[in-house]
């Protein structure tokens, strides 16, 4: 993977690729085809597969503090790893060279967990090192954005050594992924220097906490995380992610979310309080991990439902209803699109509204023309 301008990973061929090669990277791809969601008595449009949805927390303060959120997934790795569900965490954290972008890691112990902790508003490949890890002898929970994870989905269909390596996938939320640009815009905001950089949190330190840049002597700036991310990052995100009709982690095992207040008109608020995640577990596996880490203290949870998530989750909503809207347009401008079967994108657009249908059709084939895509 390397850099492309305006600041987002990319792939760099190496050598001529095999016509298996090919059909592979074509099935996996989540830029080329999405893995469908598993058929269960429990499937909403909008939230996907679920066996229980839950709020809660993890139960070490500091954990909980350290975290975007309720510190859910820390949690649950760290459970895991003290009873041996997992040899290991395949996750990703601040690169030490320049703390605004990302490296992939794999934490063994709870104190790496908690270093890796909170979200990273900036482009990942946490599935870069698949290769060896599938000729390793351990066992991994991986955590990825949805898109991660439907590669990995979608690799295990073809090398049963997906499954055996990674016995528990975790994922989240996502609301796209910002170019570097966006960092910069932050940090010119903030007037930090970045080669003056020690340190770079996009979030954490509080819900929903604050971007913070930490000098190399020990002072720090930090912006509101409505103003980073409303702000700042969300205008520099990818145009794939616009497009993406599942954001939701429909093929984790354990999918994990801010979730948040809202107001008296059903929009979510930031004020800081402690933090509460919302967490579905979409699997037996994720329920099984689930209910092991609330019995042994872990965590914190309490029933929710999908209406909950319709009020913690507005955008989300918003996203897959009009996700075919988007497609649609995607193909009358002749632009292609990914394989999206098995998401329920259909029934999801049967719940839009006409006119905000026609608006999102109408204002994606704008920007196309405008060759702003």
């Amino acid at each position: 993977m390397a850099t492309a301008a305006p600041g987002f990973a990319r792939p760099v061929q190496q050598e001529a690729l095999s016509a298996d090669q090919e059909a592979a990277v074509a099935l996996a791809c989540p830029g080329s085809t999405l893995a469908p969601w598993e058929v269960t008595s429990e499937v909403h449009p909008f939230w996907g597969p679920s066996r229980s949805i839950m709020t809660g927390h993890s139960r070490d303060a500091a954990l909980r503090h350290a975290a975007s959120s309720g510190g859910m997934i820390s949690a649950l790795l760290t459970f895991g790893l003290k009873y041996a569900r997992f040899d290991a965490v395949v996750q990703i954290k601040s690169d030490p060279a320049d703390p605004t972008r990302n490296i992939h890691h794999i934490s063994r112990t709870a104190q790496e967990v908690m270093d890796c902790s909170g979200s990273r508003y900036s482009p990942s490949s946490p599935l870069a090192g698949l290769a060896e890890l599938l000729d390793s002898t351990e066992t991994y929970a991986f955590v990825g954005k949805p898109c991660d994870v439907s590669a990995l989905r979608q690799m295990a269909t073809l090398d049963p050594r997906v499954k055996a390596r990674f016995p528990v996938i975790l994922s989240f939320f996502c609301g796209g992924i910002p170019s570097h640009a966006g960092t910069q815009q932050i940090l010119d905001d903030l007037g930090v220097i970045k080669d003056d950089l020690a340190d770079f949190r996009y979030r954490g330190d509080g819900w929903p906490g604050f971007a913070t840049a930490t000098r190399q002597d020990g002072s720090t700036e930090r912006m509101s995380y409505m103003d980073s991310w409303g702000g700042r990052l969300s205008k520099h995100v990818q145009f794939r992610c616009k497009i993406c009709p599942d954001a939701v982690g429909g093929v984790a095992d354990i999918v994990c979310a801010d979730a948040w207040f809202g107001d008296e008109k059903g929009y979510p608020l930031f004020d800081e309080t402690d933090g509460r995640s919302l967490v579905i577990a979409r699997t037996e596996i994720g329920q099984e991990l689930l209910n092991a880490a609330a019995a042994g203290g872990a965590i914190e949870v309490f029933p929710s439902s999908v209406e909950d998530i319709d009020k913690m989750q507005p955008s989300q909503a918003r996203r897959k209803r009009l996700a075919l809207s988007r497609l649609v347009a995607m193909v009358a401008c002749f632009h292609p699109v990914p394989t999206v079967k098995g998401i329920r994108i259909i029934e999801a657009a049967k719940r839009a509204g006409g006119v905000e249908t026609v608006k999102s059709f109408l204002g994606l084939v704008r920007r196309i023309l405008m060759g702003r895509k």
